[in-house]
C-alpha cells in the first residue's frame, strides 16, 4: 500500500513573518493557483526548502471549515501518493498550509496544455499512483476517508511525474457504520457521481479525465 515512514521533512514551526518573506509578501509573481476558498503561492522556507504555501480567503463562506477540515484529515495519514503537509500558520484573521511544493504542475496542466504532453505509460502510472492513493484513504485507516473532489485540478505531480492527490478541504471521515454520503453541493461538475451518492467504491469516475483528452 506504500505507507511512508514520517518524512525527512519533520513538522516545522513557520511564522506568518517567514511566509512573507518566502512569498515575498504573498506577491502575485509567486502565485502558482487558485480555487475557491483561497491561493496557491510558491515560496523557500529559510532552510532552502521549496514550499507551496495554500492562503485561504478568510472572507469566503466556508474557508475556516475547509482548513479545519484539511488539518484534520492530514494530520495522521502518510502516503507516497499524497502530498505532504509541512506545517500550518494561523492568527485571528490568516489561515494557511505549508506544503510540499510539486515542480511538475497538476495534472489538469498537462492534460489541456498543447506543449506538454503525457505518453500512454505515464497515464497508466498516474492512474496506478491516484488509485493508490484511494485505496490507502479507503481501505487503510481505522475509518475510511473520502477525498470527494478528485480532478486534475486536485492531482499534483513531482519532479519524477509521481502523481500526488491533494486538496481535502470538502473530504469526509466516515464511521464504522457509514457506507454513504449524500449531498448536493460537494464535489465538482464533471467530476462527481452520478446522483452524488457515495460509497467507498464508487469513485471511479473522475478516472476517466485520464483517457478523455489526447
Amino acid at each position: 500500500m506504500n505507507v511512508e515512514p514520517p518524512s525527512l521533512v519533520e513538522w516545522t514551526r513557520v511564522s506568518y513573518y517567514e511566509l512573507l518573506r518566502a512569498t515575498e509578501s504573498f506577491d502575485e509573481s509567486n502565485l502558482i493557483g487558485k480555487g475557491a476558498y483561497g491561493s496557491v503561492f510558491k515560496g523557500k522556507l529559510l532552510n532552502g526548502v521549496n514550499v507551496a504555501i495554500k492562503v485561504f480567503n478568510m472572507l469566503s463562506e466556508g474557508a475556516v471549515k475547509s482548513f479545519n477540515v484539511e488539518c484534520e484529515v492530514l494530520r495522521n495519514i502518510r502516503h507516497r501518493n499524497l502530498v505532504r503537509i509541512i506545517s500550518s500558520c494561523t492568527n485571528m484573521d490568516f489561515r494557511c498550509l505549508v506544503m510540499e511544493y510539486m515542480s511538475n504542475g497538476s495534472l489538469e496542466q498537462w492534460l489541456y496544455s498543447h506543449n506538454n504532453h503525457l505518453s500512454l505509460l505515464q497515464r497508466l502510472q498516474i492512474l496506478i499512483d491516484v488509485a493508490s492513493a484511494l485505496e490507502y484513504l479507503h481501505d487503510g485507516q481505522p475509518t475510511p476517508i473520502i477525498h470527494c473532489d478528485l480532478k486534475p485540478s486536485n492531482v499534483l505531480l513531482d519532479e519524477d511525474m509521481q502523481a500526488r492527490v491533494c486538496d481535502f478541504g470538502i473530504a469526509k471521515i466516515f464511521g464504522e457504520e457509514e457506507f454513504r454520503l449524500r449531498t448536493g453541493t460537494l464535489g465538482t461538475i464533471g467530476y462527481m457521481a452520478p446522483g452524488m451518492t457515495f460509497t467507498l467504491h464508487s469513485l471511479l469516475i473522475p478516472f476517466a479525465f485520464l483517457q478523455s483528452n489526447k
